[in-house]
């Protein structure tokens, strides 16, 4: 019996032991310790919906406010320079833009260059020049500075979700005229919605850009990225290469199409894009003084903080939330009438009617590390360098105009047909179209021109 009982104390003690090993394993935390270089690539695909592909040199920043809205105002920098950090705006030309950052932190601010093959139509190499100090001005208050308030005039509308008819509970108004020079935070509030914090590179002395004053090329047409990358200057590891595959590609353009004037249901719908995990859609209008907003969310969404790249995550949530379109939606309705004009309905006398349209596809992000994470916990994971890119793809029109469908075969040639239920005001055109633009001509209603409306400026 007492042998018996020395048997069964000892395996009762291996067990516990086999227990607290497998505990101790499962609670061993694996060292990370993450790499000295870092690449950024950013990617966006712009264009007008139905019009020509356009790619002018010096117009690269085009457009670019409409991603933004009070922009050039009291204490806002400049430096002058549009080479890197454009594809975030919301740009026509040049219609493709890669934005490339390298923080090599074992040699900050040393020039390098990444190899690119040859389907990109760049050359071999793209150099990656070190960013230098601009001199910042800053933008001074005009005359009575922020003390010169006057009263807002009419009223902001929001409008939601793909519909032919305006749905119940809509629109969310909100009254201007009811606020005071105090309510800055109230008007703010007003256009607050979803936002995603930034997770691309934070630009500054040491980085490495591309494009820089020396190189400041778009993406040609039909440029690619598939392929062997790699990276080289001082310091940089020989094993600094990685392979983009389709999934990784520079998106298409969207190829939208519109049928329906302002005063009927617009009717959208478009050609899936490749690589696109989901899509949303916003509309700005005038309404005499009133501000007109729509959205393709099914939830009330200002949607001003969407216009940029999202994380994989951030775009499945919204999806599932349904603030972004499915990859697998392909048609959306604007509410009869909510973008209809009144003539001589402003307290200007005259009409303020029409409607910007801005759609955007979301390629979402892709990482790569180097060398790959082992697999046993107790061995530290030593990254040499890191890569993550970031895709989209994104197009504007006319709210109002039919656009016919068109075939992607990258001429683009056919342009949207003029609308006939509504007349464009001239004065809406941005002051920044120059004669040569072949944008003259085209009544875009400019978001700081819109709002200087609602407050009677």
């Amino acid at each position: 019996m007492a042998h018996t009982g020395f048997t069964r104390a000892r395996v009762s003690a291996a067990v516990l032991m086999l227990a607290a090993g497998a505990v101790q394993a499962q609670n061993t935390q694996q060292i990370v310790r993450p790499p000295k270089i870092n690449l950024w690539m950013d990617v966006s695909t712009g264009g007008m919906a139905g019009m020509p592909e356009m790619d002018m040199p010096g117009m690269g920043g085009l457009m670019a406010g409409l991603g933004g809205m009070g922009l050039g105002g009291p204490g806002a920098k400049n430096t002058g320079r549009e080479y890197y950090g454009s594809s975030r705006g919301f740009h026509v030309m040049p219609p493709r833009i890669l934005d490339v950052a390298l923080w090599n932190g074992l040699k900050p601010g040393v020039e390098a260059a990444q190899s690119v093959p040859a389907g990109l139509k760049l050359g071999d190499k793209l150099p990656l020049l070190p960013v230098i100090p601009d001199k910042v001005s800053e933008e001074k208050a005009g005359p009575g500075g922020p003390t010169d308030y006057e009263a807002p005039k009419g009223r902001i509308l929001f409008y939601w979700g793909c519909s032919p008819t305006v749905r119940s509970g809509q629109p969310r108004i909100v009254d201007l005229s009811k606020m005071s020079a105090d309510s800055a935070a109230s008007f703010g509030s007003a256009f607050s919605g979803r936002f995603a914090p930034d997770r691309g590179a934070k630009v500054r002395a040491g980085y490495d850009v591309f494009p820089n004053e020396r190189d400041q090329r778009g993406v040609p047409r039909d440029g690619s990225l598939i392929g062997e990358h790699r990276v080289q200057g001082d310091s940089v590891p020989d094993s600094f290469r990685f392979n983009l595959g389709p999934a990784h590609d520079i998106m298409p353009a969207i190829e939208l199409q519109s049928q329906g004037g302002l005063s009927e249901s617009v009717s959208l719908s478009w050609i899936p894009v490749s690589n696109a995990k989901a899509y949303f859609l916003h509309a700005m209008g005038a309404q005499g003084d009133d501000m007109i907003f729509w959205s393709s969310s099914e939830v009330s969404d200002t949607g001003f903080g969407l216009f940029d790249f999202l994380s994989n995550s951030t775009i499945d949530k919204w999806t599932t939330e349904k603030v972004l379109l499915g990859s697998n939606v392909t048609q959306c309705a604007v509410p009869k009438g909510i973008m209809a004009g009144r003539s001589g309905s402003s307290s200007r006398g005259r009409n303020d009617s029409g409607a910007m349209l801005r759609m955007i596809a979301y390629g979402g992000e892709h990482g790569f590390v180097h060398p790959p994470r082992p697999t046993d916990p107790k061995v530290p994971w030593d990254q040499e360098w890191s890569v993550r890119l970031r895709v989209k793809s994104q197009t504007m029109a006319m709210l109002g105009e039919s656009i016919e469908a068109q075939q992607n075969t990258g001429s683009r040639e056919k342009s949207a047909k003029p609308r006939t239920s509504q007349q464009q005001n001239s004065n809406d055109a941005p002051q920044e179209a120059a004669d040569e633009s072949p944008l003259k001509g085209l009544s875009l209603p400019s978001p700081g021109n819109v709002l200087k409306g609602l407050f009677g400026r």
